[in-house]
């Protein structure tokens, strides 16, 4: 008798996770803090399996196609494979934080953190650690650690953006309280890309803006007008000068500009083409030799078509094809509003940028200097993405 009291007691022994819902519970804060507690669904590890299986994916690639830019400026051939390694292991960490943490307390942090990538975006134009790119101000060196100030801009915006929207949701077609603040962010976001002549990133950081604002429910005039704005500003920065005008408009006759601004393109469009239906081999690639520059970040989808063949190149078209239907799942039936956004958000951010980087690449489309998300080289890129993963797959696992 005394045996079945102690079991069925208020003393009984509780298992792990009833005591930690028993010490969220005190004060209210189990409903205030959604944690990762629901058991994991289909959603949640394809969407896990395809982010594990890209990073892998790129990091094999990078280890091949990074080699021969090691050995030219003067490194161990394995330098940048260990340097992509270890922002994979950090970005690995991210992930898991951002699986973890309720995603619900970002709000939290959402203006600030904002504010603080803003200024982020002035380091640059620091005399002693500023870089230049290819006439792109835009990176940032401090000793052995160099990043991309946008790329945290761009999950900072999101943010911002997908908490604004979702807590006003009632209000969609209040002008002033949903869709200015969000406009005022992306010029400011976007201004402070064109200063460093980034213009990717702005047309990146635009699309995020623009799917999480239709997803959102604003009115279409509003969106048709910020999209039409983005198009006249991209014509206008494009023509601005007439080297940025050749080098954008190269890809629409490679047969004039294969041996001047088209040469890039050009060069990747052999590589893609010598690699045929299954590849000449990882590490057997020539395009990589200097005939392709950046085959390791920016052009690294030619260095997979032409080592993997059109099969390596079908993996990673249908991992990200994968993120977008299995995205798009976990946003329509996130929870709350602010997981719907944030999930919406994602996935369309890795489906625009994925798109735009593959159709330059393949002379489809002009080339931004954008990377291959998961997959190029560079560990600013590389972080905040998996980091954005961390988030998608958060909101995936709390599915309703």
């Amino acid at each position: 008798m005394s045996t079945a009291a102690s079991t069925s007691g208020p003393n009984r022994t509780l298992t792990l996770a009833q005591r930690r819902r028993a010490v969220l519970d005190r004060g209210g804060l189990l409903s205030s803090r959604r944690v990762a507690q629901k058991p994991a669904n289909t959603t949640f590890f394809m969407i896990f399996l395809t982010v594990l299986t890209l990073v892998t994916f790129g990091l094999v690639m990078v280890m091949s196609s990074s080699s021969i830019v090691a050995l030219n400026r003067g490194f161990s051939p394995w330098t940048m494979f260990f340097k992509q390694l270890m922002w994979a292991s950090v970005g690995g960490l991210g992930m898991a934080f951002f699986f973890r943490f309720p995603y619900s307390l970002l709000r939290k942090f959402v203006f600030p953190a904002l504010i603080f990538a803003f200024g982020l975006m002035f380091l640059p134009f620091a005399p002693s650690i500023g870089v230049s790119i290819n006439g792109a101000r835009a990176w940032v060196a401090m000793g052995p650690v160099g990043f991309q100030p946008s790329e945290f801009l761009k999950l900072a915006l999101l943010v911002y953006c997908a908490n604004l929207l979702g807590r006003r949701q009632k209000e969609v077609t209040n002008f002033n309280r949903t869709s200015r603040p969000v406009i005022v962010a992306l010029v400011v976001s976007v201004a402070l890309c064109l200063v460093q002549r980034d213009l990717g990133g702005a047309i990146v950081m635009t699309c995020i803006v623009l799917a999480v604002m239709c997803m959102a429910g604003i009115p279409m005039r509003i969106v048709n007008a910020i999209a039409g704005s983005g198009v006249l500003a991209a014509l206008f920065f494009t023509l601005m000068t007439s080297s940025r005008r050749n080098r954008w408009t190269a890809f629409l006759n490679l047969d004039e500009t294969k041996g001047s601004f088209g040469y890039q393109v050009w060069q990747s469009i052999l590589s893609i083409s010598n690699g045929g239906v299954s590849g000449v081999g990882v590490g057997a690639g020539t395009g990589k030799w200097g005939y392709v520059p950046l085959a390791h970040s920016d052009f690294i989808f030619s260095t997979i078509a032409e080592e993997m063949g059109l099969i390596g190149a079908a993996v990673v078209i249908g991992g990200f094809l994968t993120l977008v239907v299995f995205g798009l799942r976990a946003a329509l039936h996130a929870e709350e509003r602010f997981g719907a956004l944030l999930a919406g958000g994602v996935t369309m951010w890795f489906a625009i940028q994925a798109i735009i980087n593959i159709g330059g690449v393949t002379g489809s489309m002009p080339v931004t200097g954008l990377t291959l998300p998961l997959i190029s080289y560079g560990g600013s890129s590389l972080l905040v993405c998996m980091s954005a993963a961390g988030l998608l797959m958060n909101v995936a696992r709390n599915m309703k």
